[in-house]
């Protein structure tokens, strides 16, 4: 038996856990792993070898994929390089196993080349940390060896999934001799069976009988992946309870719940508009007693800011397991269910039981209130499905219609102000308008990532098209442009049947040119560019856009231009400068025979910074 057959090892049992996808950076102390992964028939590896990038890459794999995607590196700093997309892992509660390659723990601070102190090398960061040991000749070895590779897998995956890191040490020689071929396994894993918490039926009726009872009751979602049963599902428990679902474009709750989806119905998602409007008299009107949160990260300032202010009696999190953050300060309650399960559950438990399953073909035809609301706009529809409120009082629906109209007379408000203001004519040429004009382009059933600073922030204010078929990814986890365009070229490696759109500024973008840097077609792959020269979030913001530094020291000007980078790397490049350019230009990009493209918006970062401001402006004047 090959000294290094427990290494050899590790691949089979990653694919008997359901580990297909391994991205690695080569290395020469890593090589016993590279050989076996690359050797074994199950597993699929591509090399990328800036481990900055390559991390970020699994990452969106694992992302997209929603399964573990193992990462493999030599020793020394290599590792250190995985770290940001190990925090955003984290964070975001993604699957990677970190397979580090090390030197053996004698050679620990002796002045050995590529060698650093690699035990538990992301710290707090990591859900766990495993050291494969030195020497496998023995059985015991051995068999501790497959057990700890195995759990770490495991743990990977146990909500809240996230990175686990397994360090390597191994010894030489590192290569197979000529002709020989590796065995792997057999080998025993240990497999972890997924269950999920359930309540009691005396404690769900007692959370129906509050909710019932409470007159301002506001659900909140914060980033999650599309789930087309929790649309339905949180669509059921709106209309039984007659409550408003609020959620950022990261929640996914803008895509269509069912065939014959009501887009006047739909989740609210213009929060970032109607929130800026400095009326007291709507923000009193908002103001929740009962507030029921799940997901993660919030995009929305304004929103975040505004629950912390208004300090709800009640807040109830619905998180099956793990910690949970009290976000707004205002926690009360933790709800140990799937929320799926949650919204589910929650209309059964009602103390005068009604049929919510829908019609055939969708949702009910829509009703219509004309009762006057707090806003003073037009009247808003009601939420409505087959039984929906039903089961409620007529004092209970006129109370909790009494906070409902205000939410969805907001969201309607916003939906005709942007059109209005983004239709206006003789516009100058700015990024607002350009990404608004490009996401009316998108094809259905794509994914969108949003890179982090301005890009994720406009698109959460201009929203999507309505009824698109399209999940939104964004690393919200820790919110850095390091690995926003990586993790867009791993969710393009994994899904090649889906275009990916990136959405980009010019720091991120420039920063992470390495995510190119491969040899791995990504036909279906589509860039979209806000280039400002400049970081221009920084003239968008109080404190640094009035102070003199602002353009050396905070937007870091610079005067690239992305032609190069397509050029070097195979991209069909579409450079923009004027509005008649870029609808000219739309068509063309996102046409799928156009293969990986990147179309680059040039605008000016201070004409950027007015058209924005005028914008904020009409906001804070319009409402009425």
């Amino acid at each position: 038996m090959s000294t290094l057959q427990a290494v050899h090892n590790i691949p089979e049992i990653c694919a008997q856990l359901g580990i297909t996808d391994v991205v690695l950076s080569p290395g020469s102390r890593c090589a016993p792993l590279t050989i076996a992964f690359a050797r074994h028939p199950a597993i699929t590896v591509r090399t990328v070898p800036d481990e900055r990038a390559a991390a970020f890459i699994g990452l969106g794999l694992a992302q997209s994929q929603r399964r573990a995607v193992a990462l493999v590196c030599t020793s020394g700093t290599a590792g250190l390089n995985y770290a940001p997309a190990v925090a955003e892992a984290y964070f975001q509660q993604i699957p990677l196993v970190v397979f580090t390659a090390d030197r053996p723990p004698e050679w620990i601070d002796q002045l050995d080349g590529q060698t650093i102190r690699q035990t538990d090398l992301y710290g707090a960061h990591a859900k766990g940390s495993f050291t494969f040991p030195a020497d496998t000749t023995h059985p015991d070895a051995q068999w501790h060896a497959a057990r700890l590779v195995s759990e770490a897998i495991e743990l990977a995956e146990q909500f809240p999934a996230g990175p686990v890191q397994v360090n390597v040490p191994l010894r030489e020689p590192f290569y197979p001799k000529q002709g020989e071929e590796l065995q792997f396994g057999p080998v025993r894993v240990t497999r972890e069976l997924p269950g999920s918490p359930v309540l009691p039926a005396a404690v769900l009726q007692e959370l129906a009988a509050a909710i019932r009872s409470t007159s301002r009751v506001l659900v909140v979602a914060g980033q999650h992946p599309y789930h087309a049963d929790l649309l339905l599902a949180l669509r059921r428990f709106a209309a039984a309870y007659q409550v408003p679902v609020v959620g950022d474009l990261i929640a996914n709750l803008h895509l269509p719940a069912a065939a014959g989806y009501d887009q006047r119905n739909r989740p609210l998602g213009r929060q970032d508009v109607f929130m800026a409007v400095p009326e007291p008299g709507l923000k009193e009107a908002l103001k929740p007693e009962l507030l029921i949160t799940f997901g993660q990260s919030l995009i929305s300032k304004a929103l975040k800011l505004y629950l912390r202010n208004a300090r709800p009696a009640q807040h109830w999190h619905i998180q099956p397991a793990g910690a949970v953050a009290d976000t707004f300060q205002s926690l009360t309650k933790i709800v140990r269910m799937e929320p799926l399960d949650f919204f589910e559950l929650l209309p059964v438990a009602l103390p005068s039981p009604h049929s919510l399953a829908p019609s055939p073909g969708g949702e009910a035809p829509q009703a219509y209130t004309a009762a006057p609301d707090a806003t003073r706009v037009a009247p808003v529809p009601r939420l409505t499905w087959p039984g929906g409120g039903a089961h409620l009082t007529e004092a209970e629906a006129t109370a909790k219609g009494a906070y409902l109209r205000p939410w969805q007379a907001a969201e309607n408000w916003a939906d005709g102000f942007l059109r209005e203001f983004m239709g206006q004519s003789n516009q100058p040429f700015n990024e607002f308008t350009a990404i608004y004009r490009a996401l009316q382009h998108l094809p259905d059933h794509a994914a969108l990532h949003l890179a982090n600073s301005m890009a994720v922030r406009y698109a959460n204010i201009l929203g999507l098209p309505a009824g698109r078929m399209v999940e939104v990814f964004a690393n919200r986890g820790t919110s850095g442009i390091d690995g926003c365009t990586s993790t867009a070229v791993g969710a393009a490696l994994a899904r090649p049947d889906r275009p990916v759109v990136l959405l980009t500024g010019d720091v991120a973008f420039f920063y992470d040119r390495n995510a190119f840097w491969h040899n791995y077609p990504t036909p279906n792959l589509r860039v979209i560019l806000l280039n400002n020269h400049a970081g221009g979030i920084f003239r968008l913001i109080d404190g640094p856009r009035q102070q003199p530094e602002l353009e050396e020291f905070f937007e870091t000007r610079q005067s690239l231009r992305a032609e190069n980078t397509a050029r070097d790397f195979g991209l069909r490049y579409l450079p923009v400068s004027t509005f008649a350019e870029l609808e000219s230009a739309l068509p063309v990009f996102f046409a799928a025979e156009s293969g990986a493209a990147l179309l680059e918006i040039t605008t000016s970062s201070p004409t950027n910074a007015e058209f924005f401001e005028q914008y904020r402006a009409q906001v804070r004047t319009s409402f009425s």
